[in-house]
Order: C-alpha cells, then sequence, then structure tokens
C-alpha cells in the first residue's frame, strides 16, 4: 500500500499590520520537526488549509487518511464556557472551531486521529472536558510543565495507566522521561475519555484516548522533539501503532 497521507491542521499566524511581511495577511504553518516525524514512519504528511467558501471541508478529509492535530496557542477557555483569567490567556478561538469540526469529521469518517500539546487539549474540550489555564498558577504543588527558557529541554517522569494502550505499546516501561512544554492542562476530563499516563509525581493527565468507535489519542509532550535524544521515550510505536490504524482503515474502505 503507498504511504498513508495524514492530513496535519495548521497553525495560525492571524493578519498581523505591524508583522513585516505578509502583512495583514493569515498565515497557515506545519511545524518541521513534526512534519519530518511524519515522514520517517512512513507517512505523507499534508497541511489542511481552511477551506475557502466553495470548498466543502469534508473533500479535505476525504484526500488523507488520518489527523494530527498539532501544538501551538492556547485553546480559548471560551471553548469550554470560562472567561480567560488573563488577556494573554485567551487563545486562539478559530483555530479551536476549525480544529472541533475536523475532528468531528474524521471521527465520523471512521479515520484515525493523534493529537499532540494542544491537540490533546483541544479533544478534551471537544469532548466536553475543562482545562487548567495556566497550571503554574492554579495547582498547588505541580510540577513546572513550562519552563520558557528551557522549553523542549524541560522534562519531567511520567507514568503509564496499567491496561492502557501506551503501556501496551512500551511494555515494561511503566515510568517514562518526556519533555513539557504546556501551561495548560486537563481539569475536567471529556466524556468518554480515558486516562492514559500521567505526570510523576503532580499526577497531570499526560496522555488520554477515546473509548469510543474510533480510534483517537493524544499525548501532552511534543514525541517530534524526542527523536534521537538518549534517554527520553521513543514514541516510534504511538507513530507506528497511529500509521497503522490509517492503513487498516483505508483498506476498509476500499473494499467496503
Amino acid at each position: 500500500m503507498t504511504r498513508p497521507r495524514i492530513g496535519v491542521a495548521p497553525c495560525f499566524f492571524h493578519a498581523d499590520p505591524q508583522r513585516p511581511i505578509f502583512k495583514g495577511k493569515t498565515l497557515l504553518y506545519l511545524e518541521e520537526s513534526l512534519s519530518h516525524w511524519l515522514q520517517r514512519g512512513g507517512a505523507l504528511p499534508l497541511m489542511l488549509p481552511t477551506p475557502a467558501a466553495d470548498l466543502d471541508p469534508r473533500e479535505l478529509l476525504a484526500e488523507v487518511d488520518g489527523l494530527v492535530l498539532q501544538g501551538g496557542a492556547d485553546v480559548c477557555p471560551g471553548c469550554y464556557g470560562e472567561e480567560p483569567l488573563r488577556p494573554e490567556w485567551d487563545g486562539d478561538r478559530v483555530r479551536d472551531q476549525y480544529e472541533i469540526e475536523l475532528l468531528r469529521g474524521f471521527i465520523a469518517a471512521g479515520k484515525p486521529v493523534l493529537g499532540i500539546c494542544r491537540g490533546l487539549q483541544l479533544i478534551n474540550v471537544a469532548f466536553g472536558g475543562k482545562l487548567w489555564q495556566d497550571i503554574g498558577s492554579l495547582v498547588p504543588g505541580a510540577l513546572a510543565h513550562y519552563d520558557s527558557d528551557k522549553y523542549d529541554e524541560n522534562f519531567h517522569e511520567m507514568l503509564l495507566e496499567p491496561g492502557s494502550l501506551l503501556s501496551r505499546l512500551f511494555p515494561g516501561s511503566s515510568s517514562c522521561l518526556i519533555n513539557s512544554i504546556h501551561h495548560q492542562g486537563v481539569r475536567d476530563l471529556g466524556e468518554d475519555l480515558a486516562v492514559e499516563a500521567r505526570a510523576d509525581p503532580d499526577g497531570m493527565i499526560e496522555a488520554i484516548r477515546w473509548q469510543g468507535d474510533g480510534w483517537v489519542l493524544a499525548m501532552q509532550w511534543h514525541p517530534e522533539f524526542h527523536a534521537g535524544r538518549e534517554g527520553l521515550l521513543d514514541c516510534t510505536p504511538v507513530l507506528e501503532e497511529f500509521l497503522r490504524e490509517a492503513r487498516r482503515r483505508k483498506l476498509a474502505l476500499l473494499t467496503a
């Protein structure tokens, strides 16, 4: 079978009259490390642009075999019924709405979805969950889940939930070292979502999985930043499982 075509929801640079290039224009982008990680697994990553007025969004998902929701801006608190506690935590409602529409479309089409960092938070909110708007100031005793200076050099331990998909993918590795680049996190778990892993020792949710009739898995860390780095969890088994599901479901659709 040909390489699975994986749609990646873009990050947004909204129109900015002060920006020296593409002044006043909206830009969409895909982080390079994520693209390379997907390619190393055998996938062909394709960024999914916001559709023009004459394009049905379903035409976008028809051309790809799975969806990745990548990291980036905060999820807007308004999407889970709250006001931002600080102006800088207002997030990106436009991107939220687009990604929730994509998520629902891929689930309805029976195609797998992988969420990364913000992607996990977006999936939790899409299923009715809520977030901590800022772990550092709202969760006493929490680990430093975000350090602007260290960025992807900020690490902590994680414990896999017994019986989870991740525990099956990483047998004998109940404790793992991961990066941590997020200041928001899961507060209330969404409906039909199961916890796959938690930070050690503060218990912050680090991975979730949808228990419905489909394949939706999300992790709070950035697996694409782990590639080739000794001591960090090698997330190749997660990528292989995601792409295996993409191939399997594509074949099922072709032979239906």
